[in-house]
């Protein structure tokens, strides 16, 4: 019999020492809204049960270490992955060390995974269009490798991101590039494509060896959490390490 997954490996020609996942809904303890596999402990969810998901995908994915989990804030703010007494407020990290695990947690934003080509350095990045538009992608690959691949995990599909105009004006302010990313709905009603927004933005920065990014965490009710949906929701984990 197969052992059912409870998680995404990337679909990317990264290097042999690069693992990476994200972990679906499935496969946990948590109850209710928040069923089952909910790492996070922000959300109200029992902090037993979160501890026991924690656990559970330390141990499905073989992870080296705990994850290095950040408290997110929808900002532009990257550190460097190490362990302190409290998650470190920051919408992504980075290491070049092996066995540090790079984490961050969605339910509808945008996580990007980032390696180096040859294996030196990864990152984890959470983006919201307030992170997009605040420059955390930018911020992170400042920190990276020239050379990088870029992973897009899954997030809100295009079709059930809406946004208002004032969202909109304040990327088209950023680059009028940014308008392929946006579909007119009404006078004030904009559907975002949130994984354009990412790909421009990565294009700009030189950036096209990008995959991932065919997803979406609202229609798709049976595998991801999505806030938007829900509400009261858990998240999934994204994670990435080197060996």
């Amino acid at each position: 019999m197969n052992k059912i997954k409870h998680w995404i490996t990337p679909d990317w020609p990264a290097p042999s020492n690069i693992h990476a996942a994200t972990t679906l809904r499935t496969g946990g303890v948590s109850l209710g809204t928040f069923s089952s596999l909910n790492p996070a402990s922000h959300v109200g969810d029992h902090p037993e049960q979160v501890d026991q998901n924690r656990a559970t995908i330390k141990a499905m994915l073989a992870l080296p270490a705990e994850p290095v989990w950040l408290a997110q804030m929808h900002s532009n703010f990257v550190v460097e992955a190490i362990k302190t007494p409290y998650p470190p407020q920051a919408d992504a990290s980075y290491t070049h060390e092996p066995g540090v695990v790079c984490a961050v947690m969605t339910a509808d934003c945008l996580p990007l995974l980032v390696c180096a080509r040859d294996g030196s350095k990864v990152a984890a990045i959470h983006a919201g269009w307030r992170g997009l538009l605040a420059g955390i992608i930018s911020n992170t690959l400042a920190v990276m490798p020239e050379n990088v691949l870029v992973w897009l995990g899954p997030a809100i599909g295009a079709g059930c991101f809406e946004v208002g105009a004032e969202v909109r004006a304040a990327f088209l302010e950023k680059s009028v590039a940014y308008s392929k990313a946006f579909n007119h709905q009404s006078d004030d009603k904009w559907l975002a494509d949130i994984y354009a927004l990412a790909r421009i933005e990565l294009a700009a920065l030189g950036v096209n060896t990008v995959y991932g990014g065919n997803f979406c965490t609202v229609t798709e009710q049976t595998r991801f959490y999505s806030y938007r949906r829900d509400r009261d929701t858990g998240r999934m984990a994204t994670l990435i390490w080197r060996s």
